[in-house]
């Protein structure tokens, strides 16, 4: 199948679309894919290719700070910028969303979400808070992103003997709504795929892990699946990126 690549602004957010060329003017399910942190959307395109390919139309924005919006060095705070680039995605979502319906491309096709690293993290976050999302994808990222803070502040200070501004606390008082581990109900049956490797330093496979044996029986939870990475680090292989843009399509073609 013929892919079309091109540079979209959706407003002032760069982005890269890969759609079957065929179908680029169509209306179509719409995946919004986030890249990890300190990468740019450019290196997903081996995933979009792989999720275009069966039908979708898929969206790779500039995480704000990065690639193409990267006009200043990060913050010296410790992980101001890392946070401060998610809550961006996750207000852009809608920007993103509604040029897509306003442009006629979407109609009643599903939004579907997902993301490697912090890209993950943004996928948890909006799965917690929108549910017109159809889908999600977790790649070695974390749905509780309250403990994940906890442990990169104890990291820093046990590592590097830098301890977290006191301010900076105070300013992520908007993790626990966004945190799906304190509010898992919120799945409601969605189709969620976490995978995880389990030698990720990272971002630590027991994140990830503790929140699926939360909920692994819980009704709400029936459509999550969890896979781990045994042996593997932060990295996601080719045969992972078929694995994801299989599970989007069974799952979507599932629902429709």
């Amino acid at each position: 199948m013929k892919l079309t690549i091109r540079k979209r602004m959706i407003k002032e957010i760069p982005a890269l679309e890969v759609v079957p060329s065929e179908l680029s003017s169509k209306q179509l399910p719409l995946v919004i894919f986030y890249h990890g942190w300190q990468t740019s959307k450019e290196l997903l395109l081996t995933q979009a290719r792989k999720i275009a390919q069966k039908g979708y139309r898929v969206i790779l924005p500039d995480a704000m700070f990065h690639g193409d919006r990267k006009k200043w060095e990060r913050s010296s705070i410790p992980s101001f910028t890392f946070w401060t680039s998610i809550q961006y995605n996750i207000m852009e979502f809608n920007v993103i969303v509604d040029y897509f319906k306003n442009n006629d491309w979407l109609g009643d096709f599903p939004v579907i979400v997902g993301g490697y690293s912090m890209g993950g993290i943004t996928t948890a976050a909006l799965m917690r808070q929108h549910p017109e999302i159809a889908l999600g994808t977790i790649i070695m990222g974390t749905p509780t992103p309250n403990s994940y803070f906890n442990h990169m502040q104890a990291r820093m200070k046990n590592e590097r003997g830098i301890k977290v501004a006191p301010d900076l606390i105070r300013l992520l008082n908007w993790l626990p709504d966004y945190d799906l581990g304190l509010a898992p109900e919120t799945i409601n049956g969605r189709p969620l795929f976490i995978w995880h490797g389990t030698e990720d330093v990272k971002i630590p496979y027991s994140e990830p892990l503790d929140f699926y044996e939360q909920v692994k029986e819980a009704s709400y939870a029936r459509n999550v699946t969890f896979l781990t990475g045994h042996n593997e680090g932060h990295l996601v292989t080719p045969d992972l990126m078929a694995t994801i843009a299989t599970f989007i399509d069974e799952q979507t073609k599932r629902t429709l």
